[in-house]
């Protein structure tokens, strides 16, 4: 039977509605798939994956009544392409089965120019971590923080510049990260007799203008992983990147390391933006381990006065075979 003129229209401008949907999805899916971070807007938007089956969905839904065919496989495929991206990335667990040589707390933390150091320190008065990787941690920052930590790291610099790693067990710092914009400290702590690695992640946001500096400081990051990689290593902090990066995902496969929130089961908990409408929907604080550890549990913790949240993880350190 003929479909009447009169209902022509609808299904040209639900064809074009669906098509308006789709393009971000399909622009953005891609790239995951392809394994790429592209330029400007890609970056911005890939934090935003997971959402990005809404607006696929309704395109599917919409796309229904256009009866056109070619149109609703275009939407079921980017709906499906976005789901199967949204896993969690890499294994559920490390290879470490050896027995129990030690344990950390370790948190990590963003306070916002220092702004958040006072609320840090009755946080971890409060949690008693081993360890605290302190992102934006101005000099003020760091001594606020320093009467409940008696060692540390430091790259002393203003503002979002300024880091801090700090222990409550000796460790021996190592020269920051070089190259970077903000500051990266490293440090060596022994564990269970053996020398852990420590280092503090901050590279730049993807800001638009900014994405190859980005990529250039998260390959920093991934190129120190890879020259440590076999040995115990602990890499964490801000590093303004999610799992749907590729450029984040190369830090994780060329250290064969793993994402504590992930072994934890908790890959897709937001982490920034915190404070305002909407909720945190971007994991970008990240606790890294090498494969000598297991991970006990993850906490996300809000903390008055900055836009991230802190994330505590239980580790241990196994012996290996």
């Amino acid at each position: 039977m003929a479909v009447p003129y009169t209902s022509r229209p609808l299904r040209r401008a639900a064809a074009w509605a669906a098509g308006v949907l789709l393009v971000v999805p399909t622009a953005v899916a891609g790239c995951r798939l392809a394994g790429t971070d592209a330029v400007t807007p890609v970056p911005q938007l890939l934090a935003l994956l997971p959402w990005l089956a809404v607006p696929a969905g309704a395109a599917l839904l919409v796309s229904l009544p256009a009866r056109r065919p070619a149109l609703t496989a275009w939407a079921a495929a980017v709906l499906a392409a976005t789901l199967w991206s949204a896993r969690p990335y890499g294994p559920d667990a490390t290879p470490a089965d050896g027995p129990v040589t030690g344990r950390l707390r370790v948190l990590a933390a963003n306070t916002e120019f220092g702004n958040a150091a006072g609320d840090l320190l009755a946080t971890v008065r409060r949690e008693r971590p081993d360890l605290v990787f302190v992102s934006e941690c101005d000099p003020a920052c760091a001594r606020t923080l320093s009467v409940h930590f008696p060692y540390g790291a430091q790259v002393a610099a203003a503002g979002s510049a300024g880091s801090v790693i700090l222990g409550t067990t000796p460790l021996t710092a190592e020269p920051a990260l070089p190259g970077t914009t903000m500051g990266m400290p490293g440090a060596t702590v022994r564990v269970g007799g053996e020398d852990v690695t420590l280092r503090l992640a901050h590279p730049m946001p993807p800001l638009p203008g900014q994405v190859g500096l980005w990529k250039h400081e998260l390959a920093l990051l991934r190129d120190f992983a890879a020259a440590h990689r076999g040995r115990p290593l602990i890499l964490a902090g801000d590093f303004n990147a999610t799992q749907d990066h590729a450029a984040f995902r190369a830090v994780l496969d060329a250290g064969d390391l793993h994402d504590s929130a992930r072994l934890a089961g908790a890959a897709r908990t937001g982490t920034w933006p915190r404070g305002g409408t909407p909720p945190p929907f971007a994991q970008i604080d990240h606790v890294l381990v090498s494969g000598d550890f297991t991970v006990r549990g993850a906490r996300f913790l809000d903390l008055p006065r900055t836009d991230h949240r802190a994330l505590l993880v239980d580790l241990d350190l196994r012996a290996r075979p």
